[in-house]
Formats: structure tokens, C-alpha cells, sequence
């Protein structure tokens, strides 16, 4: 495949319980990437893997020169080793994918084709996702929820895997808020963008470290981070409970001042108790969500610690 330009492209890819699949991922982005340009770089980001990946990231650095590693201190989280890879990134095009090959890099060339077209932000779209069901559905629910929450439209096909322009990548640099979500980000950015199908690969050895937990947590930590809406929709279930309990208690007043029916109910009291001091806890804990983010933010703590790297200039 011949291009006539041939910019530097970088591809920064976090990695976490995939030492197994450098070796094979190197070799694939080097056979995909020189069919583009010779100039180009891998970042790949240790955060902190369980199975002593850096090893394998020095030795592929050490073998080629293209090969860049940082190494993270501990396990900040795949949004905060991304942000790391891109701090030290230098190419004008910038890929960003995952590192156990469910990203395939093959897949890089059909990025670049529609970069050529003029557009900032090339996402990659996986109209068939090779998760399990599980995580289909929560993926699902997590778009709609999300979409609801932002007064968004979200594509739950679309995720790290993607091509961007510089510019881009600069901007986003710009946002050190501690409550990171790369792709979201991305979209509020509002460059020209653009979307291209993708084959999505399967995993090529261990496991997601992402369980249920962890999904559930990026989604609320999401929603929290980007959007007020459910601190609005709390002042109008307020409203709404207050308006409904004043309506009942003239009806009741009126049964007994023009029937003399004397309402008792005890159950029905404690019920009505319970369910409103339910509504103000659960009040509580979304406000207490969005006090804890505005503390963590004024900590102002970096967003990763580096311990070393390989073929890295300071």
C-alpha cells in the first residue's frame, strides 16, 4: 500500500495482564505501521501489571528503538495510563487502542485512509463485538443511561480504538480533571469526526480486568463527572413528593371536616416515612458523589506517578 504522506504516527496503548500479547501486538503494528510510514513510535504504558509486563516492554524496547515504555508506579487505571502514553507521544497522528489485540492493528490502515479525507477524529466502530453477552448488556444499558443522563446521543460500539489528529490529542491534554473517560473527553471536544467499522477481534490470551464492579463505577463516576442532571431530577422528585403529600392532606382534612371520617393508618404513616427519609439518604448520596469529586479535584494531585521508562527523552 502506498501513501504519499507519511506523517509520524504514534500508537499509545495501556497495558495491564497482557504480557503474553506484546510480543504478537508489536510485531503486528510494526507490519501495519511501516505500510504507512517508517516514522513512527509505540508507546506502551505499564500500569502496574500483575505479570510483570515491563519485562517484556524493555526487552521489545531495547530491540527496537521505536518501542517506547513507561512503567506507572502502581495501577492508576487504564483512562490515567492512556493520559501518560499521550503526555509523552510526539506524532501528528495519534492511535489509541488496547493491548490485547481486540484492537486489531491491521485495522489502523482504514483509520488512516479516512484521516486522509480531512477529518480530526477517526473512531472505530465494532458493529460486531466479540465480548460476552454480560457485557453486551451492561455496555447497552450503560449507553442508554449515559446518553439519558448528558442529553447525549452515545454509540456503545465505539470506545479507545481510534486515530486522532494532533490538535486533538493537544486539547485534550488541556483537561487534568482526576474523573477521566478518554473517549468521552473526545467527544466533547467537537473536532470534525467521524466513524469507520472495524473488525473486533478476540482477546488474544487472559482476561478483562474490567468485572461488573468496575463497569459500575466507571458509569456512575461518568455520569457524576459530566453531567448535573441528577442533582436536578432530585429537586424535582422533591417537588414532586411535596406537591403530592399537600394534595393528600387537604383530602384528608376534607373527609374529615365535611364526613367526620377520621383517617388511621399507622402502617401506611411509617410507610410514607420510610419512603421519603429513602429519598432524602439517597439525596445525600448523590450530593455527597459530586462534594467528593470537587474534593478530590482541589487535592490537585497528579494524575499518574512515572517510575522509569525506556527510549524516552525528559
Amino acid at each position: 500500500m502506498e501513501i504519499t504522506k507519511t506523517p509520524q504516527i504514534s500508537v499509545v496503548s495501556p497495558v495491564y495482564g497482557c504480557k503474553t500479547c506484546l510480543y504478537e501486538l508489536h510485531s503486528q503494528l510494526k507490519k501495519t505501521l511501516e505500510k504507512i510510514s517508517i516514522d513512527f513510535e509505540i508507546i506502551l504504558v505499564n500500569d502496574a501489571s500483575p505479570d510483570n509486563a515491563w519485562e517484556i516492554i524493555v526487552e521489545l524496547a531495547k530491540k527496537d528503538n521505536r518501542v517506547k515504555g513507561i512503567n506507572l508506579s502502581r495501577n492508576f487505571g487504564q483512562h490515567y495510563a492512556i493520559t501518560a502514553g499521550l503526555d509523552h507521544c510526539q506524532g501528528e497522528w495519534v492511535v489509541v487502542m488496547d493491548c490485547d489485540l481486540q484492537d486489531q492493528p491491521k485495522e489502523i490502515i482504514k483509520l488512516y485512509d479516512k484521516a486522509l479525507a480531512g477529518y480530526d477524529v477517526i473512531l472505530a466502530s465494532r458493529c460486531q463485538r466479540t465480548d460476552s453477552w454480560l457485557r453486551k448488556i451492561f455496555s447497552n444499558w450503560f449507553t442508554k443511561i449515559y446518553s439519558y443522563f448528558t442529553e447525549t446521543h452515545w454509540d456503545n460500539t465505539i470506545s479507545n480504538f481510534g486515530m486522532y489528529r494532533r490538535k486533538v490529542i493537544l486539547n485534550y491534554l488541556k483537561m487534568r480533571e482526576h474523573n477521566r473517560a478518554f473517549p468521552i473527553f473526545v467527544r466533547w471536544l467537537g473536532f470534525n469526526t467521524t466513524s469507520v467499522e472495524v473488525e473486533h477481534g478476540a482477546r488474544y490470551a487472559g482476561k478483562s480486568s474490567y468485572n461488573f464492579g468496575k463497569m459500575l463505577n466507571l458509569a456512575i463516576e461518568s455520569i457524576v463527572s459530566q453531567s448535573n442532571k441528577p442533582l436536578r431530577l432530585t429537586i424535582k422528585i422533591g417537588f414532586f413528593i411535596s406537591f403530592v403529600s399537600f394534595f393528600i392532606g387537604l383530602l384528608f382534612i376534607f373527609k374529615y371536616v365535611f364526613f367526620g371520617i377520621s383517617i388511621v393508618g399507622w402502617a401506611s404513616t411509617m410507610v410514607s416515612i420510610w419512603f421519603v427519609a429513602g429519598l432524602v439518604f439517597a439525596n445525600f448520596g448523590i450530593f455527597g458523589l459530586y462534594l467528593g469529586k470537587v474534593f478530590d479535584e482541589t487535592k490537585n494531585r497528579p494524575l499518574y506517578v512515572i517510575s522509569e521508562t525506556m527510549n524516552i527523552e525528559d
